[in-house]
């Protein structure tokens, strides 16, 4: 049985998936794929792990789709499952830039001395040209605790609604407003000298 309609609500294309018709899971993937994409980016700054992380949400998604307990929650499920891998690829990316052994012994096979510049340092070729705006708020935002980015990004930037990012991060509409309130104050502070 194939589904033809495209206005079916997502509880009805899970079930319909569940019981075999996988042009309904094409048709989530369809619905959600920008959305995805989207959040996976923002938490990324990368499109191609981007568009890995969105591929590797929805083949978790229909590995896992019968443990979904709440089929018509689909859209904040996937968007939780996309949260989690891109925050696990940003963490695997962090431990991916410690210097290797080689870096840490001299030609002697002694314990040298590292001395590698501060990223977070601003350049004097920076200073002279004066930074953009744009990369000062990017950087901030990738300072912020992952909580916090996320409700900012969902709330702020995707534009939904507070309890949907509450479903989405396992947390209180409370907590969202929260996240995004301290989120937001931070970014003022980081960014008070720019402005």
């Amino acid at each position: 049985m194939e589904v033809k309609a495209q206005g079916l609500a997502d509880g009805k294309l899970v079930r319909l998936t569940l019981d075999g018709d996988l042009s309904a899971f094409d048709q989530l993937v369809g619905r959600y794929q920008r959305q995805v994409t989207g959040a996976a980016y923002r938490l990324l700054d990368n499109m191609d792990d981007a568009m890995e992380v969105a591929q590797d949400a929805f083949l978790k998604a229909f590995d896992k789709l019968a443990s979904l307990s709440e089929p018509d929650r689909f859209g904040s499920w996937i968007l939780r499952i996309v949260s989690n891998l891109a925050l696990n690829r940003r963490r695997a990316r962090a431990l991916r830039r410690v210097s290797s052994l080689d870096a840490l012994m001299d030609e002697d096979g002694e314990k040298a001395e590292l001395n590698q510049p501060d990223p977070k340092a601003v350049s004097p070729e920076d200073t002279a040209v004066g930074l953009d705006v744009g990369e000062l708020m990017r950087e901030a935002i990738e300072e912020l605790p992952d909580m916090q980015r996320q409700a900012l990004m969902m709330f702020s930037v995707e534009q939904m609604p507070q309890k949907e990012v509450a479903e989405a991060l396992h947390c209180s509409v409370e907590a969202v407003k929260w996240h995004v309130f301290t989120a937001r104050k931070k970014l003022k502070e980081r960014l008070k000298p720019f402005l």
